[in-house]
C-alpha cells in the first residue's frame, strides 16, 4: 500500500480513515470550533486542518460521502475536488447544501472522501480532422436510454 505524507496543521485535525477494508475513499473530517450551519443553497469552505504530499503521477479526488449527500443534501459544491501532487496547502472542502432545509456539520464530522488515483498527463495536439467512429459527434443521450 502506498504511503501519503500528511501534515496536521492543527493538533485537533483528524487523519483520513477508511470505513472498511475495501473502501476506495478515505473519509475527511471537518476541523471546526463549533457546529457549522448551512442554509438551503449555501456553500462554505470547510477546513480539514491537513496538508498532504500526494506522490507525483497521482491526484487526490474529493468526492461526496454518499450518506451525507443523499440523506442530508450536503456534497462538494464543485462535485469533485482535485488536489494536485504539487499542492502543499490545507485541504479544504467546498461543502454545499443542496437541500431545502438547514443542515449542520459537527466538529470532526466526516464531510467528504478522498480517493488517491493515478492519472495520465496528455499532450494536446491540434489537428484539422479526427478519426471516424460509429458514434461520431453524437452528444448527450445519443447512445440511447437502455
Amino acid at each position: 500500500m502506498p504511503t501519503v505524507a500528511v501534515k496536521k496543521l492543527e493538533e485537533r485535525a483528524v487523519l483520513p480513515t477508511y470505513g472498511s477494508e475495501y473502501s476506495a475513499g478515505a473519509d475527511l473530517y471537518a476541523l471546526t470550533e463549533e457546529e457549522l450551519v448551512f442554509a438551503p443553497g449555501e456553500t462554505k469552505l470547510v477546513r480539514t486542518g491537513l496538508a498532504m504530499e500526494i506522490p507525483e503521477g497521482y491526484a487526490g479526488l474529493i468526492y461526496a460521502r454518499s450518506g451525507l449527500a443523499s440523506k442530508r443534501g450536503l456534497a462538494p459544491a464543485n462535485k469533485v475536488g482535485v488536489v494536485d501532487a504539487d499542492y502543499r496547502g490545507e485541504i479544504m472542502v467546498a461543502l454545499h447544501n443542496h437541500s431545502n432545509t438547514e443542515q449542520k456539520i459537527a466538529p470532526q464530522e466526516r464531510i467528504a472522501q478522498l480517493v488517491i488515483t493515478p492519472f495520465l498527463k496528455a499532450e494536446f495536439e491540434e489537428r484539422e480532422s479526427l478519426s471516424d467512429t460509429v458514434r461520431g459527434s453524437g452528444g448527450f443521450g445519443s447512445t440511447g436510454t437502455k
